[in-house]
């Protein structure tokens, strides 16, 4: 089954569709159900995350949705309402996009300065966690949390995951000849699966446009809109706007242009795992 956020999200969509064929306004609506305007647009923004059954079949009755089509709408009311793994670890994971990764057809990664989550080794993860002021507890509970998303890239998944990925990641482990050999090692195992390609970008390339900061894209089956994740100090923002999806898409084909190519990255981590 697809991800509980996915889930919501596509909830949210099918919801507004059959408003918008009704030819209702949110207000007409919440007058109609005497509901605030405000609740009405939460639950089709999906800032309420659980909505009730019940609810969501008044809105049905009112745009005269029935049979296969209601019941189809039902039962992404009640998976969306399920409690996924994640959210035992929202004290060290941004559960908003791990919901929507875990649902995802295919992944596009740029992490900046680091190495990308799906691909980090735990020892990588525990000095990430301690970079962010993270105790022993937070540090081990992200580990675990990290682990357990990594289980996306497993043989016998279907995320498609392409990751661009700076030398300077690696190079900022390079005190610490083993870590850096474990994390080369899981780069060259990652790359050796068919659903998995990784570009490197040499510190030589010097300024490029993901200096504006790391960011991921996230596409979906079954036509669901694709939509971008990009990080900041403050939290990471989930971004759906098609413009906006689009100026990421368009700093991502500039940053796979300059990179090294799969064969040339594959090349290069070989020669730093013998160097190691």
């Amino acid at each position: 089954m697809s991800s509980p956020t996915v889930r919501r999200r596509r909830l949210s969509t099918e919801l507004r569709r059959h408003r918008v064929e009704a030819g209702m306004t949110l207000g007409d609506v919440a007058a109609e159900l005497e509901w605030s305007p405000a609740k009405l647009g939460h639950i089709e923004t999906g800032i309420r995350k659980w909505p009730s059954v019940t609810e969501i079949s008044a809105l049905l009755c009112l745009y005269g949705v029935t049979g296969g089509r209601r019941e189809a709408i039902l039962t992404l009311v009640r998976e969306s309402r399920l409690r996924p793994w994640w959210t035992q670890y929202e004290d060290v994971l941004p559960s908003a996009y791990v919901g929507n990764e875990a649902g995802a057809a295919a992944v596009q990664v740029y992490a900046g300065i680091l190495v990308p989550d799906l691909l980090q080794v735990p020892e990588y993860t525990a000095l990430v966690a301690g970079a962010l002021g993270y105790g022993d507890r937070e540090g081990e509970r992200m580990v675990a949390a990290y682990l357990k998303r990594q289980e996306l890239l497993e043989p016998g998944g279907s995320l498609r995951y392409h990751a661009v990925l700076e030398e300077e990641a690696l190079q900022r482990t390079a005190s610490d000849r083993g870590l850096l050999r474990a994390q080369t090692a899981r780069l060259l195992e990652a790359v050796a699966l068919e659903r998995v390609t990784l570009q490197l970008i040499p510190t030589s390339a010097g300024p490029h446009p993901g200096a504006a900061g790391p960011f991921s894209v996230l596409e979906f089956d079954d036509d669901e809109a694709a939509l971008a994740y990009v990080e900041s100090t403050s939290g990471g923002v989930i971004v759906e706007a098609e413009e906006q999806v689009g100026a990421c898409r368009r700093v991502w084909g500039e940053l796979t242009r300059i990179a090294a190519s799969p064969a040339a990255t594959t090349g290069i981590l070989r020669r730093m795992a013998l160097l190691t």
